[in-house]
């Protein structure tokens, strides 16, 4: 299977999620369950920046396709060219005087205006745990708590929106006997790594060749609405 499956054709990268030389300081604010304290949950009170060249985008494009929060978050996903006046102010309006770099993912708030969060991991768990319904039958539990410290080990791993070959090898003996990365249901780890292979550059390579079991949860993967949308978006790098 690793030798006929088509990934999706992805251009070079236009530019990096945040760049090296110059990064955006790190904005960490959290949705709080608690409607008296901070950031607490409500619909259509935040709105998410990503960018098409960005792995990290990717994820949480995925995420709010897999929790149904397309109506719930609003989304404006940024070209090549950068451009967003509404980015600009809401980090302005969460660091006095801000001129640096507008890095994405960015998950701001609607009613104060500022920034909440421009970390990736913080924003996918706070769209898994405080904006998804918990109720819903229908939608996967990306952060079950048993499985959170695999969840996050494994994200380290692929932060960088890279897929190492160790580690591809390790899924590969992982996925024997088990649908998913971490067990038996959908987690946010497939996510990580699913986007982690889908923005591997050709020039490096087929990351799934001779990894039979890692091609078919990929085609698995890349067959579900959510993660079939994902690749039809402009190129992350």
């Amino acid at each position: 299977m690793a030798d006929t499956l088509a990934r999706p054709s992805l251009p070079a990268p236009a530019h990096p999620c945040r760049p090296a030389a110059d990064p955006a300081p790190a904005i960490r604010g959290r949705i709080s369950a608690d409607p008296h304290h901070g950031f607490h949950p409500a619909p259509r009170r935040y709105h998410l920046y990503l960018s098409a060249t960005c792995p990290r985008s990717l994820r949480v494009s995925v995420t709010l396709d897999l929790l149904d929060l397309r109506s719930c978050v609003g989304t404006t996903v940024l070209d090549a060219a950068g451009g967003a006046p509404g980015l600009r102010a809401a980090y302005e309006a969460a660091r006095h005087h801000y001129d640096g770099p507008l890095a994405v993912p960015a998950l701001c708030d609607r009613w104060s205006g500022r920034v909440v969060s421009n970390h990736t991991p913080h924003i996918l768990d706070d769209l898994a745990l405080r904006l998804a319904d918990p109720a819903d039958p229908g939608l996967p539990r990306l952060r079950p708590a048993a499985l959170a410290a695999d969840i996050d080990g494994l994200r380290l791993l692929v932060e960088d929106g890279t897929a190492e070959p160790l580690l591809l090898d390790l899924l590969e003996c992982r996925l024997a006997g088990r649908p998913y990365v971490l067990g038996p249901a959908l987690t946010a780890a497939d996510v990580d790594v699913w986007a982690a292979i889908a923005t591997v550059p050709e020039c490096d390579g087929d990351p799934l060749a001779g990894r039979p079991r890692l091609a078919a949860w990929y085609e698995r993967l890349g067959a579900h609405p959510a993660f079939a949308a994902a690749t039809r978006q402009p190129a992350p790098c």
